[in-house]
């Protein structure tokens, strides 16, 4: 969807609809931020012209393009805990270390999978009081505790973690994410599969499980 297309007109939502709008705002900027590696380049115009609307329609809902962006990591967020979530809650309660593995494989599916949003993730993220000790307040506080709980989970079970659970996830999701920027950054051929086996390994050696 490139940003000097000719605007589509767009089907007025029904009166009270405005967080219908909101949403397809925020829709479109993604996708034009997918496109654009990133938030240079992007404009009210042309995010105005892809969602189909007049540029002041976007200053109803957004202070301005940077806080159109912040919506856009804060929705991505929110798809990234759900999708974590989700992949958990698909594992039975009796195999915490096996929720631990597919939580933090649908954390590298997504990045893997969103080069450009995953990377919004971490670039424009929104500083909060919170934001001191082990690791930072807000959304990515959020999908860290998962991880977190996950090794607390295995903890109670009785596996014998190498380091308290707190320490142990931090330093677990630290690495992962180490693990999918290398993926992102290197020219070889990018095989998802050798990030899950990182993720499995890893996980292995703070549940006391490799040899």
């Amino acid at each position: 969807m490139a940003q000097d297309q000719a605007p589509v007109r767009r089907a007025k939502n029904p009166k009270g609809s405005g967080s219908r709008l909101r949403q397809e705002i925020i829709d479109a900027a993604g996708e034009l931020l997918s496109e654009l590696s990133g938030g240079k380049g992007l404009t009210v115009r042309g995010l105005a012209r892809g969602v189909g609307v007049a540029p002041s329609a976007i200053y109803q809902h957004f202070r301005d393009l940077d806080d159109v962006v912040q919506a856009v990591v804060d929705d991505d967020y929110r798809r990234l805990a759900a999708a974590m979530r989700a992949a958990a809650a698909a594992v039975p309660e009796d195999d915490p270390v096996g929720r631990v593995r597919v939580l933090l494989h649908a954390y590298c599916d997504f990045a893997m999978a969103n080069p450009s949003h995953y990377r919004l993730l971490f670039e424009h993220r929104r500083l909060t009081p919170d934001d001191v000790g082990l690791y930072p307040g807000g959304p990515l506080a959020e999908v860290i505790d998962d991880v977190v709980d996950a090794f607390a989970r295995c903890a109670e079970a009785g596996s014998p973690l190498v380091a308290p659970p707190d320490r142990a996830g931090v330093m677990v999701f630290v690495a992962v994410h180490g693990r999918v920027s290398l993926f992102h950054a290197t020219r070889r051929a990018k095989r998802p599969e050798d990030v899950h086996a990182f993720v499995d390994e890893t996980v292995g050696v703070f549940l006391g499980l490799a040899r």
